[in-house]
């Protein structure tokens, strides 16, 4: 009786030749300009730090022409006190903002006047192709609040560097390495000469089409954890992880990015027990509807604020 012998793996029909998916080769000489430094964690802030606020907002924004518009905003809530007890201390406070803006594709100015006496400005200045100057400072009445600092980013190939000058003698550089087209790695240095306190720090960032996860470290003792899942175009989850080494302060946070049709909800929850919800709806075009909502059990503290947003 004659034994039937199955074909080799390594037998294929004439004239055919076996799939092999190759590797893709890295070019390590053509690898992607990274992120800013000091925006390594922007994609979990983004879920995880929406702008709450308590009470009223109504922003107005009306352009003048393509470059130049004018803003108004009026802010009614109360203020926490800062107190030696667990005890939260508001106060109602009222406030009027004034608002100019100069927008240009290599220039942006952006000026700002509240009825405290307060005076913010910001500047971005395309000063060539590579190099940006960005500046920003603030008056105001009471001692030694005012403040003001310049930072220089040049933009590599695949490298990114800042320079930072500050008042009070602050000094500061970092500068951020893409070593495949996923993995970025970076350090800074910092030195504020009117407090005579100095600092190192490194940072790692890895990035996909569907996730981002971020590493940083410094000598100041912060330890900062971040990951980002993107579910979908419109959804996206994140967590983050901050500690102290030096004051024992743990705290990690889960949060969600929800963009729908004509809203856009973000959500968090942390450890110390504080839940918070911002939402963004869309009623019309140039007219936006506001929602916060912050719950803190551990501090009995509950704050919830609507505005109104007209204008682009």
């Amino acid at each position: 009786m004659a034994t039937l012998v199955p074909p080799a793996a390594t037998d294929f029909p004439a004239g055919s030749k076996p799939t092999v998916t190759e590797p893709e080769k890295v070019d390590y000489f053509n690898l992607p300009c990274p992120i800013p430094y000091e925006e390594i964690h922007r994609e979990a802030l983004m879920s995880l730090k929406p702008e709450l606020f308590e009470g009223m907002r109504f922003d107005f924004t009306r352009g003048l022409n393509q470059r130049f518009s004018l803003s108004h905003s009026v802010f009614m809530g109360p203020t926490e006190l800062p107190t030696q007890s667990t005890d939260v201390v508001k106060i109602p406070t009222a406030h009027y903002e004034f608002g100019a803006n100069f927008i240009d594709p290599k220039m942006m100015l952006f000026g700002r006047v509240m009825t405290d006496g307060r005076v913010n400005a910001r500047v971005r200045c395309e000063l060539s192709e590579n190099l940006a100057m960005k500046a920003n400072g603030q008056l105001t009445g009471e001692p030694h609040m005012s403040h003001g600092m310049v930072n220089f980013d040049y933009k590599g190939k695949d490298y990114r560097t800042q320079f930072q000058l500050g008042n009070g003698a602050l000094f500061g550089a970092s500068y951020i390495q893409s070593i495949t087209p996923h993995l970025s790695l970076g350090g800074e240095v910092f030195w504020a000469g009117q407090h005579r306190k100095s600092g190192i720090g490194y940072a790692a960032r890895y990035n996909t089409d569907k996730m981002v996860a971020t590493g940083q470290v410094a000598s100041t003792g912060m330890v900062a954890l971040g990951y980002v899942q993107k579910v979908s175009e419109k959804v996206s989850l994140a967590s983050d992880f901050m500690y102290n080494y030096m004051s024992r302060d743990v705290t990690a946070s889960v949060g969600y990015d929800y963009i729908l049709r004509q809203c856009r909800l973000r959500g968090k929850i942390d450890s110390n027990g504080c839940v918070a919800a911002f939402l963004e709806e869309r009623l019309n075009m140039g007219l936006n509807f506001i929602l916060s909502a912050e719950i803190d059990h551990k501090k009995k503290d509950y704050k919830f604020g609507f505005g109104l947003t007209v204008g682009e």
